[in-house]
């Protein structure tokens, strides 16, 4: 399992690249599921999870702005340095869409 597998799974193209993050589109997953086992870092939850508000609204505020990817991508080559860090979003999100 790598980086962005969630990517190539993915049979509607629901993913959305931020500078240091992606999201899902909440309109356009059919949550099918094919991604949740791909995230090495277990990251992608079922939206009917509860507890998760935070996270729907984030992922529907950027899915909006933020670019379309629908391949995966050379993933960062410090990703495993960040895997297990606690707090990452708090200190490390940007706002800034991804891309070249």
């Amino acid at each position: 399992m790598q980086v962005q597998d969630c990517i190539s799974v993915c049979p509607v193209d629901c993913f959305h690249e931020g500078e240091n993050m992606l999201v899902i589109s909440p309109d356009g997953c059919i949550d099918c599921g094919l991604c949740e086992p791909e995230c090495p870092v277990e990251a992608i939850k079922s939206d009917t999870e509860s507890g998760l508000e935070k996270w729907r609204e984030l992922n529907a505020t950027y899915a909006a702005i933020w670019p379309n990817i629908r391949a995966k991508g050379e993933p960062p080559a410090n990703a495993d340095q960040f895997k297990d860090e606690e707090g990452k979003f708090d200190k490390y999100f940007s706002k800034a869409p991804g891309g070249p």
